[in-house]
C-alpha cells in the first residue's frame, strides 16, 4: 500500500463501492457552471442550497458522491451531509470524477 493510500484510503475503491450501491452524484456548483458541463445523470444542488435539501436527500436513501469544479465546495457539502447522518463522500472535481465512473 502506498503512502497516499495509507493516509487517505483508496478513493477509487470507495467510489466504485458507492456506485455499486446506487449512489447519487450531486454537483454543488452553481446552475450556470453545471449547465456548462456536468456528469450525465447527476443532480445539481448548489452548495448554498445543500442545507435546505437535507430532508429531500435523506429520502433518496442512497449514498451520495459530491463533486464541484475542484473539490473544495464538494468537500464542504460532504461534511454537511455527513453531520446530518447521510453517507456521503467528496468525489472532487466533476471532470476527474466522470473519468472514474
Amino acid at each position: 500500500m502506498g503512502i497516499f493510500s495509507a493516509l487517505f484510503g483508496n478513493k477509487n475503491k470507495k467510489i466504485t463501492d458507492m456506485v455499486s450501491r446506487g449512489a447519487i452524484i450531486v454537483d454543488v456548483r452553481s446552475k450556470g457552471e453545471y449547465n456548462g458541463g456536468a456528469i450525465p445523470g447527476s443532480k445539481n444542488i448548489p452548495l448554498p442550497s445543500i442545507s435546505s435539501k437535507i430532508s429531500e436527500i435523506k429520502k433518496w436513501d442512497k449514498p451520495v458522491i459530491l463533486c464541484c469544479a475542484s473539490g473544495i465546495r464538494s468537500g464542504s457539502a460532504s461534511g454537511i451531509l455527513k453531520r446530518n447522518g447521510i453517507e456521503a463522500m467528496n468525489g472532487g472535481g466533476w471532470f476527474s470524477l466522470s473519468k472514474k465512473l
